[in-house]
């Protein structure tokens, strides 16, 4: 048994700190990792809850309850950014990347300790597939978001299309790895192929920014 709390604290308060010393950028991309974490411990929250209320099992809740909650919870911060703040679109996709990695990093850090680090190849399936995943998911997001902003369609059913290819894609990994198998295979390569993908897109819609 872990105690999530502790862990985030532990992690958090250096962090928190580091904020006082920051600024610009840094200090944006700082406060948005440390968004993605807290987001992570409130989505095991709420994931637990829906599994008791729902009484689903554990790879039910994992193919249709994780994804809608992991994914609106990560846009949560998203969304705050872009309200409250004046951000251009390469500060808004790095705010999704510090995200997204905030994310993943406190969930991996929190599986490691309840499944252990003596396993090389576990450990680096969690970081090359899963951690890859929560990041690709929320960068897909932003750069959907920047090119609604672009074509001035950016309302409310451009954000829930966005969010909804977040969730189809978050869930379909969990569905590939949740056998064992050439689907788990195909789930494991499928968060590296899909950010060379963005990489490409990024670098060819990146080179025509405006203020978001």
């Amino acid at each position: 048994m872990i105690y999530a709390e502790n862990i985030l604290i532990c992690i958090a308060i250096p962090l928190l700190l580091s904020l006082l010393f920051l600024s610009g950028s840094v200090r944006k991309y700082m406060a948005a990792f440390l968004l993605g974490m807290v987001m992570c411990l409130l989505s095991a929250y709420i994931n637990g809850f829906l599994a008791l209320a729902t009484g689903m099992g554990e790879r039910d809740t994992a193919v249709f309850l994780s994804p809608l909650v992991e994914e609106l919870m990560k846009l949560l911060p998203l969304m705050f950014f872009m309200v409250l703040t004046d951000v251009r679109e390469k500060t808004l996709t790095m705010i999704a990347i510090a995200i997204g990695t905030g994310f993943a990093t406190y969930e991996n850090c929190c599986y490691i300790l309840t499944s252990g680090a003596d396993n090389l190849f576990y450990v680096f399936i969690r970081g090359f597939a899963v951690g890859i995943m929560h990041i690709v998911s929320i960068l897909a997001l932003s750069i959907w978001f920047t090119l609604a902003k672009r074509l001035k369609v950016f309302s409310l059913p451009a954000v829930s299309v966005g969010v909804a290819i977040s969730m189809i894609f978050h869930a379909l990994y969990n569905l590939l790895v949740s056998k064992a198998g050439a689907s788990t295979v195909t789930g494991f390569i499928l968060p590296p192929a899909m950010s060379i993908l963005l990489y490409f897109l990024y670098r060819h819609f990146g080179n025509k920014e405006t203020v978001a």
